[in-house]
């Protein structure tokens, strides 16, 4: 019951942050985006002709108004249809979330997963051989652009001038009879999940360690070495345990920010058609519906995240309060 209240609270709470990321992001778009009434018209259109345009557009309502219908559209999910495609908003982005999913969650979990076990590691050898040399393959992988890594890893795996392993581009994951294939599926999301792990390490390992080094100098630590505990016993329990409040922050802020923006770059240089593709392509071309469901639904997507975030803060440390 109190995880109840709880959570209703948060999520009443988290109304202001959805209302302004909105309408910031409505301002800019309404009286700093493009304008698309000219790219619909042919050529002299007559003044009829652009304001029954712009009437569609709904270009001639007042902002009032097109941001109430913003927040309509929002607590529906009904964004309407697309202003290039002509496609219903909500079934672009039913068909490309599952995509971005299943492309971006293996890299994300690996790449988490892997820098908490390398950040144990050079904290348990802290300033010997082992320490240094992970921390020196952090710093690298922190100082090599994301989109240097992409192509790098598509000449070494999926080119002639390289392995020639894996396809360089597109998302064919279905067998010829239209089922799921675990093989394509494979094949096509290897390269990306390297791209993203190996980014992924240098940025990871690095913050993991120094909040592991943080919480080993602590006395309780310092007790559990008297008291005769295994190297393991303390780094698992005495260490690591104390140490996931940080952790559970990094990893669950992280998730909107990998789902869209990670994506965005993954996807438009695979040619993969995920949310990122379909967000870059309505960038692009100034897709308004697109872009506000995005910016919408990212907004919510982080209420949810902060209301999941002290639930797991309670779950790892029973001292927090859920209030």
């Amino acid at each position: 019951m109190d995880l109840l209240k709880f959570a209703l609270k948060k999520l009443i709470g988290g109304i202001p942050l959805i209302l302004g990321v909105t309408l910031v992001s409505f301002l800019l778009m309404v009286y700093f985006g493009p304008d698309l009434t000219y790219e619909q018209l042919g050529k002299n259109p007559t003044a009829e002709e652009i304001a029954q345009v712009r009437e569609t557009l709904g270009y001639n309502q007042p902002f009032i108004v097109r941001y109430g219908q913003y927040l309509m559209e929002l607590i529906t999910l009904d964004f309407g249809f697309s202003m290039v495609k002509d496609q219903p908003v909500s079934h672009m982005l039913a068909q490309s979330i599952p995509v971005s999913l299943q492309l971006t969650l293996p890299g994300f979990i690996l790449g988490n997963l892997l820098a908490v076990i390398l950040a144990l590691w050079a904290t348990a050898h802290r300033g010997q051989w082992i320490d240094k040399t992970i921390m020196t393959g952090a710093v690298i992988g922190m100082s090599v652009s994301f989109l240097v890594v992409i192509i790098a890893f598509q000449i070494m795996l999926s080119s002639r001038y390289g392995m020639n392993l894996f396809p360089v581009r597109g998302w064919n994951i279905y067998s010829a009879d239209g089922t799921f294939s675990w093989w394509q599926y494979l094949q096509f999301v290897t390269v990306p999940t390297l791209a993203t792990v190996f980014v992924a390490l240098g940025y990871n390992t690095r913050f993991y360690r120094a909040v592991l080094v943080e919480e080993i100098n602590k006395d309780h630590v310092r007790t559990a070495r008297a008291f005769g505990h295994s190297q393991k016993h303390i780094m698992y329990k005495a260490v690591l345990k104390n140490a996931m409040v940080p952790i559970i922050t990094r990893v669950m802020f992280s998730i909107p920010l990998v789902v869209v923006s990670g994506s965005l770059l993954i996807e438009s240089y695979f040619g993969i058609p995920g949310v990122g593709q379909v967000t870059y392509d309505a960038i692009i071309a100034g897709d308004q519906p697109i872009l506000k469901a995005v910016v919408g639904l990212t907004a919510a997507l982080f209420v949810v995240i902060l209301l999941l975030t002290d639930i797991l803060y309670r779950a790892f440390d029973p001292r927090v309060e859920l209030k």
